[in-house]
């Protein structure tokens, strides 16, 4: 039997851990390798949750880049290595360099199943790896696999073997609706979603298990597998599951979530943060950087210093012009205005309700 490693990224945010404490909890067969990559630039705060889920798992491994360097952080490595130029959502080089690059090399050529923490309540699709070795799974989804792995599997090219495969499932005489929904070829009509949904609405099982059947005709990990325990599972997760599966196991929620009261004006908002990563993370909104400034300030001033030769945080904005009084008043009572028409369309009020799962980190996703 070939070997295959069962690997989960723990980012110091609130679907990694729930993830691992969820797996745990439900599939301890499964023999999962907990690691963490270590920028040297997180919040104390997501220390402590890293910490504690430590405890909880039994071990994290922390990978950490440019071993050796003189320069006290991962970070400042490579910064200088890129003549002092700031990471952005056009130029992440931070996630490549720091995260994503140690990943692939602690995977090395080994066959890998990579758990990704993307909830159910989430439209989106995490970081597939460029390497062929490496094959992430979605355990908080209904369709716990990959969109590569869903685009052959679908394909028109293989529609006759996967009716084949379901053949070997049930009785496809007596299963007209399963058999309809697999001649239908994709089109433009009838696209790659349509026909996922329409066989995950008849029966998500027995579609795991033909995806199954299906992978191991291929070189993907999983189907180096004798068995894969989350084809029985269709469980889907939303955050309000993540934040109780936090609470009950004892780990807590990461205290960078707790809403802290501001005053403005007469009105009253609260600011937290709403989501993991680099205390610096170019991906935080405005009133994240006020946070941190008003919370951790000593942190707020070291990323400004990173700020030399025109280059920002923030695209047309330094952090020196973010923290001018009148400014810190206009975001504030930015967000006390976007918290009062969520609270009037019964929403959620806190940051990681508003804008939390917009853009995240890729090492979250891996």
């Amino acid at each position: 039997m070939t070997k295959v490693r069962h690997i989960l990224g723990i980012s110091g945010g609130k679907d990694s851990a729930a993830l691992a404490i969820y797996l745990k909890q439900k599939y301890p067969q499964l023999k999962i390798e907990y690691y963490n990559s270590d920028t040297g630039c997180e919040l104390q705060e997501t220390e402590l949750l890293i910490e504690r889920l430590g405890a909880y798992l039994g071990s994290i491994k922390r990978l950490r880049a440019a071993a050796g360097s003189p320069e006290p952080t991962p970070f400042e490595h490579f910064l200088k290595a890129c003549g002092g130029f700031l990471p952005s959502p056009q130029a992440r080089w931070c996630t490549q360099k720091m995260k994503l690059a140690e990943f692939e090399r602690y995977v090395g050529d080994d066959y890998a199943v990579s758990y990704v923490g993307i909830r159910g309540d989430e439209d989106r699709d995490g970081y597939i790896s460029s390497k062929p070795n490496i094959q992430a799974i979605f355990p908080f989804r209904r369709n716990i696999w990959s969109l590569d792995v869903i685009n052959k599997v679908l394909n028109n090219e293989q529609q006759e073997q996967l009716i084949d495969i379901y053949g070997g499932l049930c009785d496809l005489e007596y299963r007209g609706d399963i058999l309809d929904v697999l001649k239908r070829p994709i089109s433009k009509q009838f696209f790659y979603s349509r026909k996922l949904n329409a066989l995950l609405d008849i029966d998500v099982k027995m579609f795991n298990y033909a995806v199954f059947e299906y992978l191991k005709t291929t070189d993907y990990p999983v189907g180096k597998l004798d068995s894969f325990p989350l084809l029985d599972n269709d469980d889907i997760l939303v955050k309000d599951d993540i934040f109780r599966i936090l609470r009950e196991s004892g780990v807590g929620v990461p205290a960078y979530y707790e809403e802290i009261p501001f005053e403005v004006d007469g009105k009253t908002g609260t600011y937290s943060r709403s989501r993991s990563g680099c205390y610096f993370c170019f991906f935080q909104q405005k009133i994240e950087w006020i946070w941190l400034y008003e919370q951790h300030p000593d942190l707020y001033k070291k990323a400004m210093e990173f700020e030399k030769d025109g280059y920002t945080w923030n695209q047309g904005e330094s952090l020196a012009e973010l923290i001018r009084p009148e400014r810190i008043r206009k975001i504030k009572l930015d967000i006390i205005k976007r918290q009062e028409e969520n609270k009037a369309k019964q929403k959620g009020t806190a940051l990681v309700d508003i804008f939390g799962d917009e853009i995240m980190c890729t090492n979250c996703f891996i």
